[in-house]
């Protein structure tokens, strides 16, 4: 044998030695540990069918704008065809930081890519991440993601009805340009599900899943005041919880057993909820809507009882649980006076959130009925709650529910 084969089988066997001196746990450390994505902001998408057909009839870009709730280095989007019926053809998308009025900072934007590539096709039912991009977020930036959906055949789209947010849609391929030329305003967001961000390993997100009450039904447009806007700045500004994004997965007009506006709770919970990235804990407020239409006194329909009703959140819980997701019960809002009240309702109303308040099934309560309802009267809100319909809070109603929370739920290190 040659030299230099011997002392290069020398060196081998003295390496495979070592090698195997090491202690298992210490070959396993030595593996890269996968990156750590969270969920900054996400949006539940129904179906719209696109009657009209205007959707998809000329190349359009979509630059819809997001606030996100944490920061990171890098980020990814999300994009949904989940109810489309073909396949959705995307011709681009950037991202970049908004400065409002539809306008971008060129200085963060960023082309984004799928597999390396700037299209991508989505098919029918799908979801698709994009590759990691360079656009540095800081908590609470307005973040504009601009999509160019050429003309096509689009029966129906995924979308986010009620944005409470100004987005834009403007004619042609324009998703790298400062400024749009005449775009025409929207206040939804089709075709986007989610951002995240890369963070470290101790980052965690919160899932508020929920009706109109979660989705921000009648605060102000664009002012990010929603409770779980509220509760995102909250944690933010406690050292021990400020490592937590809020992800807002309300659907307004939502069931826990029904479909209606969008699926039903149960149907959705998992690409609502199991598949966000980096999710921790989940918030759940929802059953209003199944006691108001089933009992409703002009139209009732979708009979429900109140067993009925804790069954599907516990089912909910449930399925959390075996993710290893903590699941926080919100017990429901006063409704007294809303169109679809009625004294029947009401007494299932008291008795889910009987459950919610001793129910072993959860791991912590938030009494968004308590810290909303008139002492004096307690089926309805307190004056300084209500919008004015009895079923949705006001600007300064979102901001009690949000300044309730005892952050202390969301402290653990488990």
């Amino acid at each position: 044998m040659p030299r230099t084969s011997r002392r290069s089988s020398i060196l081998l066997s003295v390496a495979l030695l070592a090698l195997g001196s090491l202690a298992p746990s210490t070959l396993f450390a030595a593996k890269t540990k996968p990156d750590h994505w969270v969920g900054t902001w996400a949006t539940a998408p129904i179906a719209s069918p696109n009657k009209d057909m205007t959707v998809g009839a000329t190349d359009t870009t979509y630059r819809e704008i997001v606030h996100v709730s944490i920061g990171g280095p890098l980020a990814r989007i999300v994009l949904t065809n989940e109810f489309g019926t073909e396949p959705l053809i995307i011709g681009a998308v950037h991202a970049a930081l908004s400065v409002g009025n539809g306008d971008i900072s060129l200085t963060s934007a960023n082309a984004l890519t799928f597999g390396g590539s700037p299209t991508i096709t989505i098919p029918a039912g799908g979801m698709v991440v994009s590759d990691p991009a360079a656009l540095t977020l800081k908590p609470f930036d307005n973040v504009a993601v601009s999509i160019f959906v050429p003309a096509q055949t689009i029966s129906q789209i995924s979308v986010h009805g009620y944005a409470d947010q100004t987005s834009y849609t403007a004619p042609g391929n324009v998703v790298s340009s400062k400024s749009l030329t005449q775009p025409t305003p929207i206040y939804s967001w089709p075709f986007l599900k989610g951002i995240d961000v890369l963070v470290s390993p101790n980052t965690a997100s919160i899932v508020t899943f929920g009706d109109s009450i979660t989705d921000g039904a009648k605060s102000t447009r664009d002012a990010n005041t929603r409770w779980p806007d509220i509760l995102a700045h909250r944690l933010h500004d406690n050292k021990k919880t400020a490592s937590l994004g809020v992800l807002n997965e309300g659907i307004g007009g939502n069931r826990v057993l029904h479909d209606g506006t969008g699926p039903n709770a149960l149907a959705r919970f998992d690409r609502d909820v199991l598949s966000q990235a980096g999710v921790k804990y989940v918030v759940l407020m929802e059953g209003i809507n199944d006691i108001g239409n089933a009992t409703s006194p002009t139209n009732p329909h979708d009979p429900v009882t109140a067993q009925e009703l804790i069954l599907g959140l516990g089912q909910l819980a449930a399925s959390a649980h075996t993710r290893g997701i903590k699941v926080i019960g919100a017990t429901l809002t006063p409704y007294v006076g809303a169109g679809y009240q009625s004294p029947a309702g009401e007494t299932i109303r008291q008795a889910v959130n009987d459950w919610i308040r001793t129910s072993k099934d959860l791991d912590g309560v938030i009494d968004f009925d308590k810290a909303t309802r008139d002492p004096a009267n307690p089926g309805v809100f307190l004056p300084s709650c209500d919008s004015g319909d009895h079923l949705h809070p006001a600007d300064g109603g979102y901001k009690i529910m949000g300044d309730s929370i005892d952050l202390g739920l969301f402290t653990d290190k488990k």
